[in-house]
């Protein structure tokens, strides 16, 4: 199967997609996209979250050929030119990052909560980023980070 999709703002073309192949498989394998993280398989852990359409996903739910003339952004592409965005760069500086497995999922929902609620109370920020496991940082420094995140735009 050919699937012809957008991802991080360029049309892409990927050929010989199997059926029951991954959208999370098609990004890291196919196309050299390794940000969103292979780790439970099962959208338990979001170490795999993208966007698709816009829509934060767990990429190993999706099959590729839902991706079939869809917008798909990940980590990779929030910002244009290899710049780090905002929220990358809270992450580095409030240091939650530590083995780096769930970092990328992390982003992606925070990048996605931020957008949707600028200013998000602690319990926010929790619930929104609940389905994102970390064995290293005990969440904590993943919280200062959206703290940090959110304070860095208010400033701008």
């Amino acid at each position: 199967m050919r699937v012809n999709c957008e991802v991080n703002g360029v049309r892409e073309t990927v050929d010989d997609i199997w059926e029951g192949e991954s959208l999370l498989y098609m990004l890291r394998e196919r196309m050299g996209l390794p940000g969103a993280k292979n780790a439970c398989e099962q959208g338990e852990c979001g170490s795999c979250t993208v966007y698709l359409d816009g829509v934060a996903v767990c990429a190993c739910l999706v099959a590729a050929g839902q991706a079939q003339g869809r917008s798909v952004r990940t980590v990779e592409g929030l910002t244009p030119g290899g710049e780090l965005d905002p929220v990358q760069r809270a992450f580095l500086d409030a240091g939650a990052v530590q083995c780096g497995f769930c970092t990328p999922g992390l982003i992606v929902q925070t990048h996605d909560l931020l957008a949707r609620v600028p200013d998000p109370s602690d319990a926010e920020i929790r619930e929104a980023l609940a389905g994102n496991l970390c064995r290293c940082t005990g969440y904590e420094k993943i919280v200062d980070a959206v703290r940090l995140a959110v304070r860095r735009r208010a400033e701008q």
